[in-house]
């Protein structure tokens, strides 16, 4: 079981005013790969939730480097380098240019910690929902991501969901390669809590405070968290209005606590 007595609430966001914190979280996925506008989320908060979504007009997030991509995202940081230059956050591809600016923005960047939130999570076949953490790659090897919950729609049934989380190293040579698909006996459509606890020696991964997978190696340095919804649609398939549309993504709380000393 998750003891939370161990730990000091340092942020928290329960999502009960009509306007975003951006003390906490800029609305965009990654905008030094693409555009401002094409970056943007959509998004609505207040009553106790925020809703991410896909709508039916989003256009594609990065056409040059993944054209059947949309996504609406938050993220707790932002570091780049100048327009032109190839240093950038979550550096998936070897090609990627910047695009645009701003270039670093640290809301939330925590080094250790429990984090967690309370979501519902979408069924929509073609689109995925995540939870996870980014080194805010202020150096080149500071890349690794913390995935503490991944589900893709067509992995969610009434009784249990697949769950992607762990580690991918990306450009950090000291970590290796731990992620996996865990099954959980839940209905991720309804509210759940998706931890994780984050220390110098390891990763533990819960939902609903029961631990579900432990990774043991650890990113030693500051991460961002990003909440976010995609959708993967090729180029040019046509937008019907079976769909389903608008897509959403619907988290309760979200907070990230310190160890206590």
């Amino acid at each position: 079981m998750l003891d939370r007595d161990r730990y000091v609430l340092h942020v928290e966001d329960t999502f009960d005013t009509s306007r975003l914190d951006d003390r906490l979280w800029l609305p965009q996925y990654l905008p030094h790969w693409t555009t401002g506008e094409r970056a943007a989320a959509r998004y609505t908060v207040g009553g106790g939730r925020l809703e991410l979504r896909i709508d039916e007009d989003q256009p594609a997030w990065s056409p040059p480097y993944a054209d059947g991509l949309r996504v609406s995202s938050l993220q707790t940081g932002l570091f780049a380098g100048p327009v032109g230059s190839r240093v950038g956050q979550h550096r998936f591809r070897d090609d990627l240019v910047v695009q645009e600016g701003p270039s670093a923005m640290a809301l939330y960047t925590p080094r250790y910690g429990l984090i967690e939130i309370r979501a519902r999570f979408p069924d929509d076949p073609a689109a995925m929902a995540a939870f996870w953490l980014i080194g805010f790659e202020d150096a080149p090897d500071r890349s690794a991501e913390i995935c503490v919950a991944e589900i893709f729609g067509r992995d969610v049934g009434p009784d249990r969901a697949g769950i992607g989380m762990g580690i991918h190293a990306f450009h950090d040579p000291a970590l290796r390669e731990d992620f996996s698909v865990e099954t959980v006996r839940i209905d991720v459509r309804e509210p759940h809590w998706y931890s994780l606890e984050w220390t110098p020696e390891r990763v533990a991964l819960h939902v609903d405070d029961q631990l579900i997978k432990t990774v043991d190696q650890s990113p030693p340095y500051p991460m961002q968290v990003m909440l976010d919804i995609f959708e993967f649609r090729e180029p040019d398939a046509p937008r019907l209005t079976t769909d389903g549309y608008p897509k959403r993504f619907v988290v309760e709380t979200f907070r990230g606590f310190k160890r206590e000393r």
